[in-house]
C-alpha cells in the first residue's frame, strides 16, 4: 500500500515538472514574439517618420516652385523649365504615397537637386529685376520728357491732343528701347572662315576657289561672349546665296524654311546648338551634289528672328 502511494507521488510530481517545463517554454516563445513585433514596429514607424518628413519637405519645395514662377511671370521671363520642374515634382509626390519599398536616400538626392535649381534661378529673377529696373527707369525719363512737351506746346494743341501724342511717343520708344535689349542678347558670329574642300577631302582656306576644286563648303565662326546672351539651345540658319541671288536649297540634304520678319524664308542648312558664352567655335559642311557657278556668293546667318551675321567668297 506504502508502495503504491509512493509510486502516485512520482507520477503526480512527474506531471508538475512536464508542466512547469511546457509553461516555460510558452513563455520563452511568447516573449520572443513580443520582443520581435517590438522591434518590427519601431522599425515601421521611423519609416513612416521618413516618410512624412520627405513628403513635407516636397510640399515646400513645391511651394517654393510656384512662387518662382508667378515672380518670374510677373518679371517677363520664361517659366516653361520651371513648369516641367513642377510636374516632375508632382510624379515624385505621388510616387512617394503609393511607393510600397520607401528608400530615404534616393529622395535625399532628388530634394537636392530641386533646391540646386531652385538656387539657380534666383540668379535668373536677379537680372530680370536689374533689366526691369532700367526699362523703368527709361520710362521715368521719357515720362518727365512727355511733361515738359506738354507744358510747351499747350498754346498748340488741346489737352486731350497733347496727352494721346505723348502716349504714342512713350509706347513707341518703349518698343524701341525693348527690341534694342533683345537686339543685344542676340548671338554674335565673329572670325568667319570659308574652305573649299575637293573630291578627295582636301581642304583649302581662302576667299577664292576654283570651281572644279570645290566639291563641298566649310563656313565657320566662332561666337562672341555675350552675358546677356542665354545659355539654352539656339537654332541657327544658314542661307548660302549664288550669284544670282537664289538661295541653294535641297529637302533631300536637310534644307527648308523659317519665319523671318512675318514672312516664310528658304535656309540652306541649320543646327541647333546649346550656347555656352565660351567662344564656341560652329562649323557647316554643305554639300551641294552639283557644280558651283562662277561668281561671288554670300552666306547669311539668322537665329532667334535675327539676321546675326553674313561672309562672302567667290568662285572662278
Amino acid at each position: 500500500m506504502e508502495e503504491s502511494n509512493n509510486s502516485s507521488n512520482s507520477i503526480i510530481k512527474a506531471g508538475l515538472i512536464l508542466a512547469l517545463a511546457v509553461a516555460a517554454i510558452f513563455g520563452y516563445l511568447y516573449f520572443n514574439e513580443k520582443q520581435e513585433n517590438s522591434q518590427n514596429n519601431v522599425s515601421i514607424t521611423e519609416k513612416t517618420n521618413e516618410l512624412l518628413r520627405t513628403n513635407t519637405k516636397l510640399d515646400s519645395i513645391s511651394a517654393q516652385l510656384d512662387a518662382k514662377i508667378a515672380e518670374i511671370t510677373a518679371l517677363g521671363g520664361q517659366v516653361e523649365e520651371l513648369e516641367a520642374l513642377k510636374a516632375e515634382l508632382q510624379k515624385d509626390k505621388k510616387a512617394l504615397m503609393s511607393s510600397k519599398s520607401f528608400n530615404a536616400k534616393e529622395y535625399e538626392g532628388k530634394i537636392k537637386n530641386y533646391e540646386a535649381m531652385l538656387l539657380e534661378k534666383d540668379s535668373e529673377i536677379a537680372k530680370l529685376k536689374e533689366e526691369n529696373a532700367v526699362l523703368n527707369n527709361q520710362n521715368q525719363v521719357l515720362n518727365s520728357e512727355n511733361t515738359g512737351l506738354k507744358s510747351t506746346n499747350t498754346d498748340l494743341r488741346t489737352a486731350k491732343e497733347a496727352l494721346a501724342d505723348s502716349v504714342y511717343k512713350t509706347t513707341v520708344q518703349n518698343r524701341e528701347l525693348s527690341e534694342k535689349v533683345t537686339l543685344a542678347s542676340a548671338l554674335r558670329p565673329m572670325n568667319y572662315a570659308v574652305s573649299a574642300i575637293n573630291s578627295r577631302g582636301k581642304e583649302r582656306d581662302g576667299e577664292e576657289f576654283k570651281a572644279r576644286k570645290v566639291d563641298r563648303v566649310k563656313v565657320s565662326f566662332k561666337l562672341a561672349e555675350n552675358p546677356l546672351t542665354k545659355k539654352e539651345n539656339k537654332t541657327i540658319y544658314m542661307r548660302m546665296i549664288d550669284p544670282t541671288g537664289n538661295v541653294i536649297s535641297d529637302m533631300a540634304t536637310g534644307s527648308g524654311a523659317f519665319s523671318f520678319g512675318g514672312k516664310e524664308t528658304i535656309y540652306t542648312a541649320k543646327q541647333t546648338i546649346l550656347y555656352s558664352n565660351s567662344g564656341q567655335t560652329i562649323e557647316y559642311i554643305y554639300n551641294r551634289g552639283a557644280n558651283y557657278e562662277k561668281g561671288a556668293y554670300k552666306i547669311e546667318l539668322f537665329a532667334d528672328g535675327f539676321r546675326i551675321g553674313q561672309t562672302t567668297f567667290n568662285i572662278k
